[in-house]
């Protein structure tokens, strides 16, 4: 699946659709109210394996850690400039998501879209490796379910969220 114009995201209502998070809640974006920050992201290694192979080959792929640890250190900024939620999201599983969330100590729940509900009505850009379809790294910022502004490519998965702040603080 390849997104020919990723700006077409901006200003269109997200499917209602419910998404399992990692604290077994049932998330639906587009029933949110406020401002939400949604980064997607490929997939976390479990800390006893190393990347797919090729992963390193592949344009994007690395810096799935360092851009949760960034939303994560980033938090509190990121709520004081007008997040009123953050949200991580991949096609890993919640199961395997949340031992990221705990491994990381991440202060928001990651989202699974696992059966790529949402990434096929938003036509959300994929790759695919190992077998698995994934998620291109992206950053959305909605409004009342809508989108509102999309980082995409995301280049330094690091910034990402220094990134989001900024954007945030002048959108206010």
């Amino acid at each position: 699946m390849v997104v020919t114009d990723i700006k077409s995201l901006l200003g269109q209502q997200l499917p209602a659709l419910k998404l399992r998070a990692t604290n077994a809640e049932m998330i639906d974006l587009s029933a949110l109210p406020s401002r939400t920050v949604v980064y997607a992201y490929p997939r976390t290694s479990p800390p006893n394996e190393g990347p797919i192979e090729g992963w390193d080959l592949i344009p994007g792929a690395r810096g799935c850690t360092p851009q949760s640890c960034a939303f994560r250190d980033h938090f509190g900024e990121l709520k004081a400039a007008g997040a009123q939620a953050v949200f991580g999201l991949s096609t890993q599983s919640t199961e395997f998501q949340s031992e990221a969330v705990e491994r990381l100590h991440l202060p928001f729940v990651l989202l699974s879209d696992e059966k790529l509900e949402l990434t096929k009505a938003m036509e959300l850009p994929t790759f695919e490796a190992g077998g698995m379809v994934l998620l291109k790294r992206l950053t959305m910022i909605l409004k009342d379910g809508g989108g509102e502004h999309i980082m995409y490519p995301v280049s330094d998965p690091a910034k990402n969220a220094e990134d989001v702040i900024a954007y945030l603080k002048r959108a206010r």
